[in-house]
C-alpha cells in the first residue's frame, strides 16, 4: 500500500540532484577555514607568523578571548596602535586547530581578510608549493566570484 509520500520519496533523484548541488555549495564555504588549517600547518614558522597577522587584523578583544578557549588571548597587545609583529615562538605555540576555530570565526566577521590570505600565499614560492595552499587559492577565487558586487575591494587575482 503507497501513499503520497512514498510517490514523493520515489521521484527523488532529481530532486535528489538539487539537493547535492546545494550540498555542494555549502560544502565548499566551509572548505575555505579547513584549507586555511592544512595550509597553517603545512606552512614554515615564519608564514604561519603572516597568517596570524593577517587572521587576526579584523578580531576585536572579546573574540581574541573566546575564540579557541582563549588561544588568542595573548595576541590583545596587537590591538596597539605600535603593536610589535607577532613573535616565531607565539606562531609556533598556535596549532592548526586554533587557526581553524579563527578562520572560522573570520569568515563571518571578515571575510575579506580571508581573501587577502590568498595575496599573502600567492606572494610567497613556499607558500604556495604546497596542494593545501594551491587548493585555498582556487577556493578563495572560486569563492570571490560568487560573492556579491561590493562586498569585497580585493582584486580578482589572488596574485596580483
Amino acid at each position: 500500500m503507497m501513499d503520497e509520500f512514498d510517490e514523493a520519496f520515489d521521484q527523488g533523484p532529481a530532486g535528489g540532484l538539487q539537493q547535492a548541488g546545494v550540498m555542494g555549495e555549502v560544502r565548499s564555504a566551509l572548505d575555505i577555514p579547513e584549507l586555511v588549517s592544512r595550509v597553517y600547518r603545512q606552512a614554515p614558522v615564519p608564514l604561519r607568523a603572516k597568517l596570524l597577522e593577517c587572521l587576526l587584523r579584523p578580531v576585536g578583544p572579546l573574540a581574541l578571548l573566546a575564540i579557541a578557549a582563549g588561544a588568542f588571548a595573548r595576541f590583545l597587545y596587537r590591538l596597539q596602535r605600535d603593536a610589535v609583529p607577532i613573535s616565531l615562538d607565539d606562531a609556533a605555540r598556535i596549532t592548526s586547530d586554533h587557526v581553524l576555530e579563527l578562520a572560522r570565526y573570520v569568515e563571518q566577521c571578515s571575510p575579506d581578510a580571508l581573501l587577502k590570505l590568498g595575496s599573502l600565499i600567492a606572494g610567497r614560492p613556499l607558500g604556495f608549493a604546497t596542494i593545501s595552499g594551491s587548493a585555498l587559492l582556487l577556493a578563495l577565487s572560486v569563492w570571490q566570484r560568487r560573492l556579491p558586487v561590493g562586498t569585497s575591494d580585493a582584486s580578482p587575482n589572488p596574485g596580483s
